[in-house]
């Protein structure tokens, strides 16, 4: 795991759940303008997604969730902080702008160039 301080890995650790709840808020948002809906509700709602809705974002959204909650487990285990393909350290002020990130902003770069179609621009 990166060399955090324990006050470091405490406002990572609030920066992933701040992230967590608001993508939570903006899919509700996004599905809100057909019906309320529940937490409860929101994953069986996931499946059956109406056509007026963007459901490019939404998977978007709920991709970030899935990243988010591996990254709480990471950190949880302490293994949390180290780029995906080198190994390195992501860096504490890019994991607080970017609680989900995998990759060292070096190895994100190479990996937009190398899959242009795949990724979503976190720079």
């Amino acid at each position: 795991m990166a060399n955090f301080t324990e006050g470091q890995l405490i406002q990572l650790k609030a920066a992933l759940h701040k992230r967590y709840l608001g993508l939570q808020k903006e899919i509700r948002n996004e599905l809100a303008h057909t019906q309320d809906i529940s937490d409860a509700e929101l994953a069986e709602y996931v499946n059956n997604i109406p056509d007026d809705i963007d459901t490019a974002l939404v998977d978007r959204q709920i991709n970030e969730m899935r990243e988010l909650e591996m990254s709480m487990k990471y950190l949880s285990e302490l293994e949390f902080g180290d780029c995906i393909d080198c190994g390195n350290e992501i860096g504490f002020e890019r994991l607080l702008v970017y609680p989900s990130a995998q990759r060292c902003i070096q190895c994100q770069v190479r990996y937009e160039k190398a899959f242009p179609q795949e990724s979503n621009p976190s720079l």
